[in-house]
């Protein structure tokens, strides 16, 4: 979790954390949505949240300050990948304007049953990019 840490920090993305009392109880960031330099402009979007502190505007809190950094940080595109069925995940994204543009089937495996990803995505429309 450090090194992961210490890879979006240092590619100046914002990595946000959620605390109350002495307890973290949710965090969020942005990370490279791919190494290759065409992709420079383009992050994926993580949040996780404590399951006892759902539902209480935590991750929309966090959410919307990461997502608000990211213009500044020359981002164009944000994308968040949701494993499905998770109907508060996709409500979460899309309050945010986020629009669904991929759904995967059966590409993760958790919880001893394979999974559907969908990836859901935003544009801020901050700039020409030519470089």
């Amino acid at each position: 979790m450090n090194r992961r840490m210490e890879q979006v920090l240092g590619a100046n993305l914002p990595w946000l954390v959620a605390a109350q009392g002495s307890s973290i109880v949710g965090y969020a960031y942005a990370t490279k949505w791919h190494k290759r330099a065409a992709y420079r402009h383009s992050v994926e979007t993580s949040m996780y949240l404590a399951y006892d502190r759902q539902g209480q505007g935590i991750g929309s809190k966090l959410y919307a300050q990461v997502l608000r950094t990211l213009p500044e940080r020359n981002v164009h595109a944000a994308i968040g990948g949701i494993a499905l069925p998770n109907d508060a995940s996709v409500a979460l994204h899309e309050k945010f304007g986020f629009k669904k543009a991929a759904h995967y089937q059966e590409v993760g495996f958790k919880f001893d049953r394979w999974i559907d990803v969908g990836h859901w995505q935003i544009l801020f429309k901050n700039r020409d990019r030519k470089s």
